[in-house]
């Protein structure tokens, strides 16, 4: 068999043989190429037109992956949230049961500094005011009924801090008025002669004694009966070997007949030092200590304050 080629222009027309094995090889292979062209092109057709659907189901599900992922993240969040939330609660309970004591501590001190219940009511809150600016205010979400008991126990926390905060102020001011106002005796023993008018012990006449007596052992220690600076300390006519302190606020205390000094001028004492040994100095029949109190600059009978307790 033989297939003839012919040309459009003048050239010789071609012979192919295929009685020829190696014409019919070199057919086969150009048929077997143009088989595997056409196969070629078709599936590249193919991917070109299944490619976008293919990616786009793969993003899909790369979307869902991601989704759950989130999913899980947030529930691990919420659970982190919610245990937040009940340590938050916890604690607020801890705080209110914090704020009852407190209310309790404060009503037991009114009690025992014998203030006006009035003016320190824990119940209620004291007024105050002021102009506040919330351009800068930030805002943090929380359960309603949370948010408000914390709200309301920084209320009642504020109130027992400005009402403490008086309340050691006046306790403070009592405590130092109490430490500055003579009160006891100065030394144990017994009043073996009052203020006021008595028979001279030297004399027999009439005089007025301006102290009261307090007999004691020679060489007991005399104690300061309250706060105080030594204005004084020396012999006086009369007084023997006498100790002075000034109290302020209007007071002041003298010790007198003593047998020996154990402070000096200048020097501060607290109350119960000892400031002297008790003697028979000066005009004195026997040991003993002749305590005077004086007040706003004048002399007054110290029975009430030796017998009145801090």
């Amino acid at each position: 068999m033989q297939i003839i080629l012919v040309s459009r222009t003048k050239t010789v027309p071609r012979t192919l043989d295929l009685a020829s094995r190696r014409m019919r090889w070199r057919v086969g292979a150009m048929l077997a190429a143009a088989v595997l062209g056409c196969a070629g092109l078709g599936a590249a057709l193919a991917l070109t037109v299944a490619s976008p659907r293919d990616r786009a189901l793969a993003e899909i599900g790369e979307l869902k992956r991601q989704v759950r992922q989130q999913d899980a993240q947030l529930a691990a969040v919420k659970q982190d949230a919610q245990r937040s939330l009940d340590a938050l609660a916890m604690k607020l309970g801890q705080l209110q049961s914090q704020s009852t004591r407190l209310n309790a501590l404060g009503e037991r001190l009114v009690q025992a500094g014998k203030l006006d219940e009035s003016e320190f009511n824990f119940d209620r809150d004291p007024p105050v005011g002021g102009v506040e600016d919330t351009a800068d205010s930030t805002a943090y979400t929380l359960p309603q009924s949370l948010e408000a008991g914390i709200d309301q126990l920084a209320r009642q926390f504020d109130a027992q801090q400005a009402q403490l905060s008086a309340l050691q102020s006046l306790l403070l001011d009592a405590k130092i008025e109490s430490g500055l106002k003579p009160t006891g005796m100065p030394v144990q023993g017994y009043i073996s002669s009052y203020f006021g008018g008595r028979p001279d012990p030297f004399s027999g006449h009439s005089a007025r004694h301006t102290g009261i007596d307090i007999a004691a052992d020679a060489g007991m220690q005399v104690h300061a009966v309250a706060e105080g600076m030594v204005t004084y300390a020396g012999v006086r006519s009369g007084y023997g070997n006498v100790v002075e302190i000034d109290h302020g606020n209007g007071y002041m205390t003298r010790y007198a007949h003593n047998s020996a000094l154990l402070v000096h001028p200048g020097q501060r004492v607290h109350i119960g030092d000892a400031i002297a040994r008790v003697g028979s100095t000066g005009r004195s029949t026997g040991p003993h200590v002749h305590f005077e109190v004086w007040y706003g600059g004048r002399v007054v009978n110290p029975l009430a304050y030796v017998r009145s307790h801090r």
